[in-house]
């Protein structure tokens, strides 16, 4: 990529008498420099890079984010026209896959699959949007490896943006599709784990780090794969995930409540004496037989 350079001039190309009596009005002078968004701005990103942009409102992310995708031609999820068909009738491949993509992003309501995009909500469309650009960008071929949504989460409750976070970087290190986010919650960082993290602080303050990719424990325990059923699960409704939950056959789990391997629960286990009486099996065996007659 080459060095992103933003610079936007407070005074409109074509002015009216509207324009200039704003001017008046705040006392504008006639001329001032442009406001500057990034300069020289060099952001190193790799072919199935996650690349994070936060900061407040204002502060260049988004205009960082469409740069950044011009030159990389990223598919711009907002951009993608919404069929009239029913989700899983708009993506490609077969089913199972088709409620991969869209289980990954959050819709894994049987009810809601079948339902068209006008009949969403805004965040349940926006997360569509995620799962159509994941599917164009993997049926592009070689042209086309890389992704944009601005706004990243923003329509969500935080456990779902976090949940939809986790789920997307598993999809990148999966597919190999480089992602662009923009988001100004920045709480969602540590579960998309970018591989590049842009932090815009206005007026042309901008902090690139480039991250080591490691290989965190996940913590989100939800899954998004239909393929195989995986001990943890996600609670789920209408609108998607909303909690995360885990199945009585989770490696690790105790009749306790603890955490310890399964050796130290199986010998923790009390077992059943050998009679109906409380006492030993040993104590049972002196007893002898019963030679009591019954009716």
């Amino acid at each position: 990529m080459h060095p992103i350079t933003i610079r936007y001039s407070f005074r409109p190309v074509r002015r009216s008498l509207a324009t200039n009596r704003v001017a008046d009005l705040f006392g504008l002078p006639d001329r001032e420099p442009p406001h500057t968004v990034a300069d020289g701005v060099s952001l190193g990103v790799r072919p199935g890079d996650l690349v994070l942009f936060t900061g407040p409102s204002g502060s260049g992310k988004s205009s960082l984010l469409r740069e950044a995708g011009r030159q990389l031609a990223a598919l711009d999820a907002a951009a993608l026209p919404l069929p009239d068909c029913p989700l899983v009738d708009a993506l490609s491949g077969t089913v199972e896959q088709r409620l991969e993509w869209l289980a990954a992003c959050g819709l894994s309501e049987a009810r809601l699959v079948l339902r068209t995009p006008a009949e969403l909500s805004d965040g349940q469309r926006y997360r569509f949007r995620l799962a159509l650009a994941f599917d164009r960008v993997t049926g592009c071929g070689p042209g086309v490896r890389f992704l944009m949504a601005d706004e990243f989460a923003a329509l969500l409750d935080r456990t779902l943006a976090r949940v939809l976070a986790f789920n997307v970087r598993k999809l990148v290190s999966r597919t190999g599709v480089g992602v662009l986010l923009a988001t100004t919650h920045d709480d969602v960082a540590d579960d998309l784990n970018p591989d590049v993290w842009v932090r815009c602080g206005g007026d042309g303050e901008v902090v690139v780090e480039r991250r080591a990719n490691e290989k965190k424990a996940p913590r989100s325990r939800v899954s998004y794969g239909c393929r195989r059923a995986p001990s943890p699960t996600g609670r789920t409704s209408l609108g998607g995930i909303t909690a995360a939950t885990t199945s009585p056959s989770s490696a690790g789990s105790c009749c306790c409540g603890t955490a310890r391997p399964r050796s130290a629960c199986a010998s923790s286990r009390r077992r059943p004496p050998a009679c109906g009486s409380g006492r030993g099996s040993s104590a049972c065996a002196d007893r002898g037989p019963d030679t009591t007659s019954r009716p």
